[in-house]
């Protein structure tokens, strides 16, 4: 029979949410299968989080927090939008965002830190959670940006409380200038950026096979001009250009003046603008199209 440890009793405890010697006893009738010790207390209806483990989570909320020079950004997502206005769902993603701070931004070195306040780690915070509130939950994504100098202004869309919201902003902002006249710089190309949803910093930074996409659409478009081929590249260029002022951050106009490039905003303040991070709530899940004709069908059944 195999030896059942305590890292192996923990590690089930943390994805079940189950008392420590459930999981133990689990643990010992399926010989130390993981998995068959989680179908076991899932029919014994003693784990509380296994059973939620394959829903689709894609509410929630982004969570900010800032400290001098940095700033952390997280997602952490919720089955549904009403989970987002739980208190202790909000208190949870403002300190996994705190403790990313320090942590960084792995979410495994996050999931195992200890959780503030608590001598458990963050995942089985989190898993007490699900088992607390009944929907699968997840820490999706983090992201922590650093400046040597300047400041790391962070901007929330549509704020639920302070720091908590849908659409999240990090902002690098190097300069020597004031502080204040800094962050609030900031705040500013952090709505910038959240309403025009840039995909690259500067023109280097572009993803190169997103590049060669867009040549290709553009040669194949302007080869049906029948103009000359040294014309072609040249109508090419321009658009290239064009596509740089769609996708770039600094080669964006200024939503603030409508005129301005957003690099000579920041230059003209003295400023360097050395990173940015966006988190859109949901943003890249795959939601499952709901049929609630074939729901009720499917309750009536039952």
């Amino acid at each position: 029979m195999a030896e059942i440890t305590a890292a192996m009793v923990r590690d089930l405890r943390e994805k079940t949410g189950a008392g420590m010697m459930d999981c133990k006893k689990a643990l010992v009738e399926a010989g130390g299968d993981m998995e068959a010790a989680i179908d076991w207390l899932r029919k014994k209806g003693l784990s509380a989080a296994a059973k939620k483990s394959g829903r689709v989570a894609a509410e929630g909320l982004v969570g900010v927090a800032s400290g001098p020079t940095v700033a952390a950004m997280v997602e952490v997502n919720a089955e549904t939008d009403f989970v987002a206005r739980n208190d202790s769902f909000q208190a949870f993603v403002s300190e996994v965002a705190g403790l990313a701070l320090s942590v960084g931004d792995d979410i495994e070195a996050l999931k195992a830190a200890t959780y503030p306040g608590t001598t458990h780690s963050t995942q089985e915070e989190l898993t007490r959670l699900i088992a607390t509130i009944g929907e699968n939950m997840t820490i999706r994504r983090a992201k922590v940006l650093r400046v040597p100098s300047g400041t790391v202004a962070t901007y929330m869309h549509n704020a639920v409380k302070p720091g908590l919201g849908k659409i999240g902003v990090l902002v690098a902002l190097e300069a020597e200038s004031e502080l204040e006249a800094l962050e609030s710089l900031g705040r500013q190309i952090g709505m910038h950026v959240a309403a025009t949803r840039p995909d690259a910093l500067d023109v280097s930074a572009v993803d190169p096979s997103a590049l060669e996409r867009e040549k290709a659409v553009l040669r194949e478009q302007a080869a049906t001009s029948g103009k000359k081929p040294e014309i072609i590249e040249k109508m090419i260029e321009g658009r290239i250009r064009k596509y740089y002022e769609e996708v770039v951050l600094l080669e964006q106009v200024w939503v603030h003046d409508g005129e301005s490039r957003v690099k000579e905003v920041v230059k003209k303040a003295g400023g360097k603008l050395t990173g940015f991070a966006r988190f859109h709530l949901g943003e890249g899940i795959e939601k499952a199209a709901s049929d609630f004709a074939a729901e009720v069908a499917a309750a009536a059944k039952g």
